[in-house]
């Protein structure tokens, strides 16, 4: 089963000077409710901007300080509604392991275990998130060619898998603080995300 636009949706936000519109779908493999969000006309690109974000609820709703996330979905939300893009926002909260083992996972950062590490004495592997649905999202709404805004190098190699081009990597901020210094290191040092850390105090 093919994954098809269900609705299509004008939602004006705060702060945005561009129509954005909130897209659901039906036929996920996963039964999730991912979402796409378009600021202007990107479908119109070539190679719209596109961010890949998945959900965390303690960054992106409540400001969490323990990790980038919100930081990263103010700065694609900031940079789309200047030159329209696509934010497709997956469901996968804690890297796909969910938001009560998140939680658990911070009890045992604390006692100075890394993020990847504490995953694994949870019983999960270091990222659990499926990003077929965004590939899948991507292919209903007829983009092939996308500019990736994000550090993962990751999100890139499976677009590219799937035959969206990716024809450039832009880097987000580098959003490091004293509570989630040793998170990016981990995902610097273990996963090989691009964050320049070296000029950035904690």
């Amino acid at each position: 089963m093919s994954v098809t636009i269900r609705a299509n949706v004008p939602i004006p936000l705060t702060n945005q000077a561009v129509e954005t519109k909130f897209i659901s779908f039906s036929g996920f493999s996963d039964n999730k409710e991912h979402i796409a969000v378009l600021f202007g006309q990107p479908t119109e690109q070539d190679a719209p901007l596109v961010r890949i974000h998945s959900e965390c609820l303690t960054g992106d709703v409540f400001g969490s300080q323990r990790c980038d996330c919100g930081e990263q979905l103010e700065e694609a939300q900031r940079l789309m509604s200047v030159e329209g893009g696509i934010l497709l926002y997956l469901r996968q909260e804690g890297r796909g392991i969910g938001l009560y083992n998140k939680l658990d996972a911070y009890a045992l950062q604390d006692k100075g275990i890394d993020t990847y590490k504490a995953n694994e004495m949870l019983g999960f592997g270091h990222d659990l998130r499926d990003f077929g649905p965004a590939i899948e999202m991507l292919a209903s709404l007829n983009v092939k060619r996308v500019r990736l805004l994000s550090n993962n190098p990751h999100k890139a190699d499976e677009l590219e898998q799937a035959g969206i081009e990716v024809t450039e990597r832009v880097d987000t901020g580098v959003y490091v603080n004293k509570y989630n210094a040793g998170y990016l290191k981990a995902k610097v040092e273990q996963q090989e995300h691009r964050i320049n850390l070296e000029d950035n105090d904690s």
